[in-house]
């Protein structure tokens, strides 16, 4: 198969990929890499040295594209479907081009802050650095509010790169800093993303692997590890 995927399905950055191979059923070859288990770790960093995922591999092509906005794009153009995923106008582009990077850095990065601040040693959390992301995250969720307004998706009315980016952002931050009475919108968007064909399978294939998330008790019902019997 052309394209390869190295990747893990608890990681929510390979989760916005995911989502926008499924929605145009691309067909690619996936690969779980374990950064705790050498070998595993080595194939990643042969293709890529920082030893980040998601990492696609094109062999048509002989490519390999780090950095998931990129990846995206190099999909949209390479490999288009029947959802164009950034638009071709470049006014349009722009837009989804800046809600992608939105969620990436406003709702991605205090997420992850959140979760990385809860796996240190009790006397090497830093309760500072968390305040300062729930308050970013609650600033985020304002302005998405704001940017719904008569929108079905982030963007329009077409689901684009900036919702892959959107879904698994907000499906972890939830879990963190719940959305508020006054976020109707949000409520009803984070709604149509969970539903969405190509965001339920990535979160299908990813539930065996939610044992692993430290909030996993937080997470919509359907979601939860089964608790071990007694």
């Amino acid at each position: 198969m052309s394209l390869i995927l190295y990747q893990h399905p608890l990681a929510s950055f390979c989760h916005k990929v995911l989502m926008a191979l499924y929605e145009n059923g691309t067909p690619f070859e996936s690969r779980i890499i374990d950064l705790g288990n050498a070998e595993s770790r080595a194939a990643l960093v042969r293709l890529w040295p920082l030893a980040k995922f998601p990492v696609l591999r094109d062999e048509a092509l002989d490519s390999t594209v780090p950095e998931t906005s990129i990846i995206i794009e190099y999909l949209d153009r390479h490999y288009p479907g029947a959802t164009q995923l950034l638009p071709t106008d470049p006014s349009d582009a722009l837009c989804v081009r800046l809600w992608d990077r939105f969620f990436d850095l406003y709702v991605q990065e205090p997420m992850q802050a959140i979760v990385a601040d809860v796996r240190r040693a009790e006397g090497e959390r830093r309760p500072q650095s968390v305040a300062e992301a729930e308050t970013l995250l609650r600033t985020a969720y304002g302005m998405i509010e704001k940017q719904l307004d008569g929108k079905t998706w982030i963007t329009g009315d077409n689901v684009t790169m900036a919702d892959c980016a959107a879904a698994p952002a907000l499906f972890y931050a939830e879990t963190l800093i719940p959305f508020a009475q006054e976020h109707d919108r949000l409520k009803a968007y984070y709604r149509r993303l969970i539903e969405r064909p190509s965001f339920a399978r990535v979160l299908q294939e990813a539930t065996p692997y939610f044992r692993m998330y430290p909030y996993s008790d937080k997470l919509p019902a359907q979601f939860r590890p089964e608790k071990p019997n007694a």
